[in-house]
């Protein structure tokens, strides 16, 4: 080795020891016979001194060196004199006194301060990686992540679980997202898929009787880059046989409950998890993964309007509709711009508009206050609990619409307005999916995922009757709003799997050729069996408090997808491409 000790690890016991460290430059300081300076590598910093009077060479090799150089210190330790030791340091109490200085390498400037944890443009951040991983933020969150991940790995290893590798080149089939495809050689014209989620490969590992089962599994979808999601990223991947649904329930419960109290400075709002099915998270609070730090429960006004003359309203209700509300406290004086602005954020999920009343003693202010009887006004006080001061927003449409839109907008109150308590973090499990769901076309799509199965024989029924009321085995964590992990217990029979393919439009020749691997080894005695699966980057960037899952990456890609560092995607050459069979074509312009 070419060090002795890291820069983290020296104390006074180590006094008068003769050490070689090696390490970046952190901070150089002159004091003319004496020079300083820190020197920095994964593990912590230790101060390093030379006189030009007892370590003349040294000293003037000191006195060269910039910021980021790499550098070799042979010296010895001692204490430091009184009066400079250094509390902030863990190693503050001591320093090397520099014999002899190596340089291993000398550096540019470096394009951002490594020292100082000002805003960098994130473009730059990813294109110049390796020294933003010297930062002391970036690097916390790189060991942040290992920890959470050596925890998990240990939790399932411990209770009899086999940590197996699934294969990364599967068939295409995006039954989500987008593929993301990779050209055949020795098959011209055929295509792998990188896989979305091992999904198909664990059910088929446990009918293969490994019974426990998880992963750090990666995974790939090709859709648009967001907050809290990539082209890219690392799931723990979990399943296991002969179990219900409340047996994997609990283990989520468990294992992420050790894992937040283990890792976050804050504590658990609430033990046991609150537990709500998706037909109660979406009446109180408009979302599957509802943010409980705070209130702010959605209520029903329908019953304000049953005999209205306002024809938005009446029209709706007359449709089978619904008029959903949400009070914001203290809020009676908004102003015409605040509400507009929030008129907007519920607009993006799909309502026609936002009514808005504001409660002020005896006074209700309401741009549609002149279409509504003294009555109507005192019911939708009275049925949303509005207090003097308070503002009531509400829409009307179609229930699943008119929840979502307030959902939405609850969140973005919450956060604006500094409703949520930041300090804790808050769980819950949603369960009672539905089975199936509406698609665009008018057809029918799998709500989670098509492997979920049916809560009970009379929700397989339902599939010919009244199929949104079938309702499955699927179960979501979330954690302070955000879905964190989520699955379901797997349907193990052919004959169900296949009419659930079915209701979906899919075909059972279709099925065979897109299934076939599942569908066939459901006949050869397929167990019962469920898992989970959540991201890791999700979980980290919610433990560590920060809004952007690329920060918790190692070699992230920018918004658009794109990877500064290796400026890719890139062009291949004509050679790969014949040896492929491709032809690249240009895309036809969108107006």
């Amino acid at each position: 080795m070419l060090r002795t000790h890291t820069c983290g690890e020296l104390r006074t016991v180590d006094a008068t020891v003769p050490v070689t460290l090696c390490g970046w430059v952190h901070r150089r300081r002159d004091h003319g016979d004496l020079t300083f300076i820190d020197l920095r590598d994964r593990y912590g910093i230790t101060q390093i001194v030379a006189s030009a009077k007892d370590q003349p060479e040294a000293h003037a090799a000191l006195k060269d060196v910039r910021s980021e150089w790499v550098l070799r210190i042979h010296g010895t330790v001692r204490e430091r004199p009184a009066g400079t030791r250094n509390g902030k340091l863990a190693t503050g109490d001591v320093e090397v006194v520099a014999g002899a200085v190596e340089v291993l390498n000398e550096a540019k400037t470096p394009p951002f301060y490594v020292n100082e944890e000002t805003p960098v443009d994130e473009t730059l951040r990813w294109k110049y990686r390796y020294v933003d991983l010297r930062r002391e933020r970036s690097r916390d969150l790189m060991r942040l992540r290992h920890e959470v991940v050596a925890f998990i790995r240990a939790y399932f290893i411990e209770r009899g679980f086999w940590e197996i590798e699934t294969t990364n080149l599967i068939r295409s089939d995006p039954t989500g997202a987008r593929d993301f495809v990779v050209p055949s050689r020795y098959y011209p014209g055929k295509f792998w898929a990188l896989p979305q989620s091992p999904q198909q490969l664990k059910q088929i590992l446990m009918y293969g009787g490994i019974d426990k089962y998880f992963q750090i599994a990666r995974a790939y979808r090709d859709e648009d880059p967001r907050a809290d999601r990539v082209y890219e990223h690392t799931q723990l991947d979990v399943e296991l046989s002969f179990v219900e649904r409340e047996d994997v329930m609990a283990l989520i419960e468990d294992v992420y409950t050790r894992v937040i109290e283990r890792f976050s400075t804050k504590p658990l709002q609430r033990k046991p998890w609150p537990r709500l099915t998706f037909a109660d998270a979406m009446r109180r609070y408009g979302s599957d993964k509802p943010d409980l730090r705070f209130g702010m429960e959605l209520v029903d006004l329908g019953g304000a309007f049953r005999s209205t003359g306002f024809a938005v309203v009446r029209d709706t209700l007359a449709a089978g509709g619904v008029v959903r509300g949400l009070v914001v406290p203290g809020k009676a004086d908004a102003a015409r711009k605040e509400i507009d602005a929030w008129t907007d954020v519920a607009k993006r999920k799909g309502a026609k508009g936002l009514l808005s009343f504001a409660f002020a003693g005896s006074e209700v202010r309401s741009p549609i206050a002149k279409f509504l009887t003294a009555d109507e006004l005192a019911a939708v006080r009275a049925r949303s609990g509005a207090a003097d001061g308070d503002l009531v927003l509400a829409v009307a449409g179609p229930e699943r619409h008119a929840s979502e839109a307030l959902g939405t907008l609850r969140q973005h109150l919450g956060e604006t307005l500094g409703l949520i308590d930041a300090s804790t973090h808050c769980a819950v499990l949603i369960h009672d999916f539905p089975l199936v769901e509406r698609t665009a076309e008018g057809g029918w799509t799998f709500a989670h995922n098509p492997f979920s199965g049916p809560l009970t024989p009379a929700d397989v029924a339902l599939l010919d009757t009244d199929p949104e009321r079938a309702r499955s085995t699927q179960y979501d964590f979330a954690l302070d709003g955000r879905e964190t992990a989520g699955g379901s217990v797997r349907i193990h029979q052919r004959s169900v799997q296949e009419r659930v393919f079915q209701q979906m439009g899919i075909g059972k020749q279709e099925a065979a050729q897109r299934f076939g691997a599942i569908l066939d080894a459901l006949e050869y005695g397929a167990p019962p069996e469920g898992g989970f699966a959540g991201g890791i980057e999700r979980l980290v960037m919610t433990l560590a408090g920060t809004e952007n899952i690329r920060e918790v990456q190692a070699f992230p890609k920018t918004q658009t997808g794109y990877d500064p560092l290796l400026d890719a995607p890139a062009s291949i050459d004509a050679a790969q491409l014949a040896e492929l069979g491709l032809k690249v074509v240009s895309k036809p312009e969108t107006r």
